[in-house]
């Protein structure tokens, strides 16, 4: 028996996304993944592992809607943000007949969760400046077929590290009223708070926000995302997640991290990443090899080399692992270095000096 052929189409052409972990490296500087560079000292305190969890945790919800200022019905709580990506294109998606909308250069799994469900991908490039294309985005929705019921906006963005225009924002979704969603992935807000679009909920009944504890909260290893959007939204969704999203040890470390404690923490991380990227900032932009360093809004810099190829050659060589973003549209030449402790900023800027 041939297995391959077992598979659906779609599933066998299908080239994964490509994770910091499923591409590997050898190193001890890994900055290639967005991740807090230390761990946060949380120990597991509920011992009822015998017992299946609870779909959606109610003290997780009230404690990350008092953080970010909505409602507890119009949370969901899963495995990442990732998970709602998906989960977002099985509830609102007919597989052949229709179609998420995204702008590259993006983060890859919105087009990776479409290809998988057999929903159709539509791309509109970012301008220049990484920002929304709205003319161009307003003919892709007036096409009809496939029809765009979902589109996605990374804000800031990865990998580029911009924010999205809040006037543009506000345009997109006047302009998809009625006719898709707009789901805009916050999952590097915390960075900045004040640019995050939670208070357009009341306004816009079709805005979804993604946001996770991976990043600023140092928990990437939780696997823990929020959905924030209208109840209706989060009782479509709660109807195709799976029966127990979140383990117990997983709302147990959570509801630490979102107490008052864990929030003071969350704070010392985020001076501590914006004080060190500054830093680095300040230091590749007087590296020889150094093209062009980008502004950041998030935990990583985006940088392009005047060889590229030479410049990963070394930082391999020095244990120093980084994410290639060179077959991004747009982003030739480019790395995204996230942004580790102060030892390993030096450490990057030091290999570098070098070429």
């Amino acid at each position: 028996m041939n297995l391959q052929e077992l598979a659906r189409d779609n599933v066998r052409a299908l080239t994964p996304y490509q994770s910091a972990r499923r591409i590997g490296g050898h190193g001890d500087v890994w900055l290639n993944a967005n991740e807090f560079p230390r761990t946060a000292p949380y120990q597991l305190t509920q011992q009822t592992l015998n017992r299946y969890p609870e779909c959606q945790p109610p003290e997780l919800l009230a404690a990350y809607a008092a953080y970010a200022g909505v409602r507890s019905e119009q949370l969901l709580v899963s495995r990442g943000a990732d998970e709602s990506i998906e989960l977002l294109i099985r509830a609102f998606c007919e597989p052949g007949k229709e179609a998420v909308l995204y702008c590259p250069p993006t983060y890859g799994m919105y087009s990776v969760s479409a290809e998988t469900f057999g929903v159709s991908r539509r791309t509109v490039p970012s301008t220049n400046d990484w920002q929304l294309d709205l003319p161009a985005i307003a003919a892709a929705l007036g096409e009809t077929t496939p029809r765009v019921k979902v589109v996605y906006v990374c804000h800031p963005n990865n990998p580029t590290g911009n924010l999205i225009d809040h006037g543009d924002l506000r345009r997109l979704l006047q302009m998809t009223e009625g006719k898709a969603l707009v789901v805009i992935d916050e999952a590097y807000i915390d960075f900045r708070p004040e640019m995050s679009t939670a208070t357009w909920l009341a306004e816009f009944p079709h805005l979804v926000i993604l946001r996770t504890l991976s990043k600023a909260f140092a928990l990437a290893g939780l696997r823990c995302g929020f959905t924030i959007a209208h109840p209706e939204v989060i009782q479509l969704l709660l109807k195709v997640i799976a029966p127990y999203p979140i383990p117990v040890p997983v709302a147990d470390i959570a509801l630490q991290a979102l107490s008052g404690d864990g929030l003071q923490r969350v704070k010392r991380n985020i001076a501590e990443v914006i004080d060190n990227r500054r830093w680095l900032q300040q230091a590749l932009s007087q590296c020889p090899c150094v093209n062009r360093v980008f502004p950041s809004e998030s935990n990583w810099l985006l940088v392009r080399f005047t060889d590229a190829e030479r410049v990963f050659r070394t930082l391999g060589e020095q244990g120093i692992v980084v994410r290639d973003q060179s077959r991004q549209p747009g982003l030739a030449d480019c790395f995204r270095i996230t942004i580790g402790t102060r030892e390993e900023c030096e450490r990057v800027a030091q290999a570098l000096g070098k070429l």
